[in-house]
């Protein structure tokens, strides 16, 4: 059995949940979990000789519970206790191996240790001590795949003739590491069997250093991958993207020319169309990036906190990474620059082509409100005419009403001159028709 493994076992029990009270105040509901955060993945205790074995599956979060379930199936098939129902990280020995599992947002890693004498690295690995209808039974697909082995120190250091035949003749990088506690190689390359190799040299390493050592060495592997998933992404859309950039300076420049309405509306239509078509880009991929960009990150600082120092005529990791990944990163972290870039100018330009028909719009509104104002000017005098004409009409109307009313009562035997009467009724009818028509004008206006 793994005795420096168990140690773990021993850490995460310290870490149950405990409720109290501090000084009789109450604690926040989550505290103990918060806090317990710091040590949800605790350093395996490790020494030589050791044979570990990782796999990075990529799944999703929806999976957690056929992962527990298949767990704990393997728990009881080696009567172990199995993890909790909520568990994102599991560690415990099964019979001639050891396991951690851990769930991250969207993957899985099953690291294996075996701890035994050998003469060959990987000739014996890990993962052979592991049933192989269980292992066929996880969920997800592999991103990563490594197997590991630490040699004693009582071993003398191998020569480039044993590290090209170990690593299958493929370059070999390597360095000191850990103030020299360590010397480690690996060719950062997959192997006929589907994984990759890392050979560690135990110097003068404590247990929890090789524990240490070991999980950023497996998260290096895993984690370079994971920043490398949106390359091909990147790569596919560069052409687009210039594209792109081409057509918002042909229509920008094109926005200079335009004189009608009808060319800049549709000059704007194409503007949204080309808006729309970079953010729905941009919303397919700027998760990925940034979660490229997270990874990449971590891997440099994996890289660092290993302290290396130089191997005469090996590169070292921090080399590599700089020369073979940062390029790919640098290609997302353009294309993820360019889609925002894109998005602000053809917002910009889609901005001052609006106010140019704003304008425009606003010229054509105060042209319309003039000719308005003109035609009500217009309908006032017409109103005013036809008001005069009203009063002449209906004057004319009673004052032949008014002498027929004369003719009647000189009839009647009155002594009355109808042609006199008539003509004093004239002024006296016409100021009683204007009045009245200007008070109706007035009551219609208020109304």
């Amino acid at each position: 059995m793994i005795d420096e493994v168990s140690g773990s076992q021993a850490v995460l029990k310290e870490l149950e949940p405990l409720r109290s009270s501090v000084s009789g105040i109450s604690e926040y509901s989550r505290r103990i979990k918060l806090h317990n955060e710091l040590h949800a993945r605790p350093h395996e205790l490790l020494k030589a000789p050791m044979q570990v074995s990782q796999l990075a599956l990529l799944s999703d979060s929806d999976v957690v519970v056929d992962e527990l379930r298949l767990i704990v199936q393997l728990c009881e098939r080696y009567s172990v206790s199995p993890p909790a129902a909520d568990a994102r990280h599991f560690s415990a020995q099964f019979s001639s191996f050891h396991l951690t599992w851990e769930r991250h947002t969207e993957f899985s890693m099953y690291t294996f240790f075996i701890k035994m004498p050998f003469e060959v690295p990987f000739a014996e690995t890990a993962i052979k001590h592991v049933p192989k209808e269980w292992l066929e039974s996880l969920p997800g697909e592999i991103i990563a795949a490594t197997h590991l082995a630490i040699e004693h120190k009582s071993r003398p250091h191998r020569t480039l003739e044993e590290l090209s035949t170990l690593f299958a003749s493929n370059t070999v990088i390597g360095a000191k590491v850990v103030a020299g506690s360590a010397i480690v190689w690996t060719d950062n390359k997959i192997h006929a069997d589907g994984f990759a190799r890392i050979l560690i040299q135990d110097v003068d390493l404590r247990r929890r250093q090789a524990g240490r050592l070991v999980q950023r060495l497996l998260e290096i592997e895993t984690y370079r991958m994971l920043a490398l998933l949106p390359v091909a992404t990147a790569r596919e859309y560069l052409p687009q993207l210039a594209r792109f950039d081409a057509k918002l300076a042909e229509l920008t420049n094109n926005n200079c020319g335009f004189q009608s309405h009808e060319d800049e509306q549709g000059l704007l239509d194409d503007l949204t169309l080309l808006a729309a078509e970079i953010e729905r880009i941009s919303a397919a991929t700027n998760q990925r990036f940034n979660a490229s960009a997270a990874y990449y990150n971590i891997v440099k600082m994996r890289v660092t906190e290993m302290r290396e120092q130089r191997i005469q005529g090996l590169q070292m990791f921090h080399e590599f990474i700089e020369q073979r990944l940062s390029p790919a990163m640098a290609t997302c972290a353009s294309v993820n620059s360019n889609l925002e870039l894109l998005s602000t100018r053809v917002a910009r330009a889609s901005a001052l082509l609006r106010t140019r028909v704003d304008i425009t719009m606003e010229g054509q509104t105060r042209d319309l409100l003039a000719s308005m104002d003109k035609r009500a000017k217009l309908q006032l005098r017409m109103q005013q005419t036809v008001e005069g004409l009203s009063v002449v009409v209906l004057s004319y109307y009673l004052l032949g009403i008014t002498g027929y009313a004369l003719k009647a009562l000189e009839s009647g035997g009155l002594p009355l001159n109808v042609e006199i009467s008539t003509g004093i009724a004239i002024p006296i009818v016409l100021g009683i028709v204007f009045v009245a028509v200007r008070r109706l004008r007035r009551l219609a206006s208020d109304d």
